[in-house]
């Protein structure tokens, strides 16, 4: 019982790693430049560094309950 829990937490914290650096990766595409006031480069790169954090972990939020929930539909038909 412990090991699952284990198990799970460290899935869930690579998910959420994962996500959160694919999310920086494309976030990237953006020209958020063209809307930032000049000389304001630190609080662009929190403000790309916080969208990361945020549509990271939402996704992986999905993701992970997506998966919860296919492991649990075998319960239904039981």
């Amino acid at each position: 019982m412990i090991t699952d829990f284990g198990a799970q937490a460290l899935i869930s914290i690579l998910s959420h790693l994962t996500f959160i650096a694919l999310s920086w990766w494309a976030l990237q595409a953006l020209h958020f430049d063209k809307l930032l006031r000049a000389n304001r480069v630190f609080q662009a790169r929190v403000l790309y560094i916080l969208l990361s954090i945020f549509l990271g972990s939402t996704v992986s939020n999905f993701f992970l309950d997506y998966l919860l929930w296919s492991q649990t539909l075998p319960i239904l038909f039981q």
